[in-house]
């Protein structure tokens, strides 16, 4: 099992946010779980142009960044813990940039059978709208929402605790491949909304229609 961090925050270790997501990742790792650490601020990350070219030939990107790396990074992973400071109640802006360059994940349902967990901090603590967003990503992308957690800052010895413990639970989530029906549901509709757009575009998301066709969903 390998569980994937992705933080960024541009404090990297010395922030809340990473503070909180790696004490999420300690309650899920053991002898038998590899974990990995990316901090977006060590990567090289540029805004989506809209060319489509993932989606005419998979995973393919013309803009010659990190971000690839990180996307492959994240389909390796069965579980992906998504850690972002609030601003202006959402997510940074270098995650932002990096779910945006995934659009071929939504469309494909790349993350099915992976799960995701939320991880938020904020000087206010008022931070669902920065969770839902999370959570709302996790489904479009096929992905069970094992839960979220956030702090205000600092974070307490009560919210690490919370943190360890869901940890925990995404660990429980995936060895037991549970699924959540009323997520289940939400992904089932999204994937039915997508197939009938792959349809109609399958002369030009070539490789995607071909994905389509090898799950045997069309």
């Amino acid at each position: 099992m390998k569980i994937l961090l992705i933080s960024s925050s541009p404090h990297k270790e010395k922030s809340q946010t990473f503070l909180l997501a790696q004490e999420v990742l300690k309650g899920c790792t053991n002898k038998t779980v590899k974990s990995g650490v990316i901090h977006l601020r060590d990567y090289r990350i540029m805004f989506c142009r809209h060319c489509e070219e993932c989606h005419k030939k998979i995973m393919h990107c013309p803009i010659k960044d990190d971000v690839p790396t990180i996307l492959r990074e994240m389909l390796e992973a069965e579980g992906i813990i998504l850690a972002s400071p609030n601003y202006i109640n959402q997510i940074t802006a270098s995650m932002k940039a990096l779910l945006d360059r995934s659009s071929h994940f939504i469309h494909c349902k790349r993350l099915l059978g992976k799960y995701i967990i939320g991880v938020v901090s904020s000087g206010s603590g008022q931070d669902k709208d920065v969770l839902d967003y999370i959570k709302h990503y996790a489904y479009i992308c096929g992905a069970q929402y094992s839960g979220g957690i956030s702090s205000r800052a600092p974070v307490n010895k009560e919210r690490m605790e919370e943190a360890f413990k869901l940890g925990n639970k995404l660990s429980l989530d995936i060895r037991g491949e549970k699924g959540f029906l009323a997520q289940t549901k939400i992904i089932e509709e999204g994937k039915e909304h997508f197939k009938k757009i792959i349809k109609i575009r399958k002369n030009e998301w070539i490789e995607e229609y071909q994905y389509w066709q090898d799950k045997g969903w069309l």
